[in-house]
């Protein structure tokens, strides 16, 4: 899972399985290469700016090594706002991760609801693959969230628009947020304007 902040945006990459897929689309994205050998017990940091839609963004993203302990992860899954769950497609086992995953992200993020892309890696070992298209489609839908394939290998998919999109969500999300919050301290304030033209009339 790769977990992203928003000015700093706060973004976590899960890698389901223990394998390397969610760290390998972390260095994809942020250097436009792909690296062979991966330590993937190893937990990794990274700030990265963009301009996305003509608005400079700060990300903060983790990315997780998938062998933490409850602690740790309950931990980085608070520290989250925006999360990027990342199974292989030709590992079934990864994908039947993840919606055990997403319950337990429910759980910790409540009453909050949890922003999230679901993604299938390894795109360009069609031939191995495990996991169809559909029920990777399926499974999103399932999650109402939006859902991408893409191999951080070749770069085939639009990788860097998963982090971009992942931010716009975490930014509609802050704004929807943020207007529940101007409403019920506007509420509040009518309702001790009332009380105190009750106490004065009375």
């Amino acid at each position: 899972m790769t977990s992203l902040r928003y000015d700093s945006l706060l973004l976590q990459s899960w890698r389901i399985n223990l394998s390397h897929s969610g760290l390998a689309l972390v260095v994809r994205f942020l250097t436009k290469r792909f690296i062979w050998e991966y330590d993937p017990t190893l937990e990794s940091t990274y700030r990265h700016q963009a301009t996305i839609d003509d608005e400079v963004v700060t990300m903060e993203i983790l990315d997780t090594a998938g062998q933490e302990d409850t602690i740790q992860r309950e931990g980085h899954m608070r520290w989250g706002e925006g999360f990027v769950l990342v199974y292989d497609i030709t590992d079934r086992g990864s994908f039947e991760e993840v919606l055990p995953l997403k319950n337990i992200l429910d759980e910790i993020k409540k009453p909050k609801n949890v922003t999230l892309i679901l993604v299938g890696n390894k795109a360009d070992l069609d031939h191995s693959r495990q996991v169809s298209t559909e029920e990777g489609e399926k499974l999103a839908t399932e999650l109402a969230c939006a859902f991408y394939e893409c191999s951080a290998c070749t770069g085939e998919g639009n990788i860097t628009e998963i982090f971009y999109e992942l931010c716009r969500e975490v930014r509609r999300r802050r704004m929807v947020q943020g207007k529940t919050r101007r409403r019920s301290s506007t509420t509040h304030v009518k309702q001790a304007i009332n009380k105190m033209l009750t106490k004065i009339s009375s």
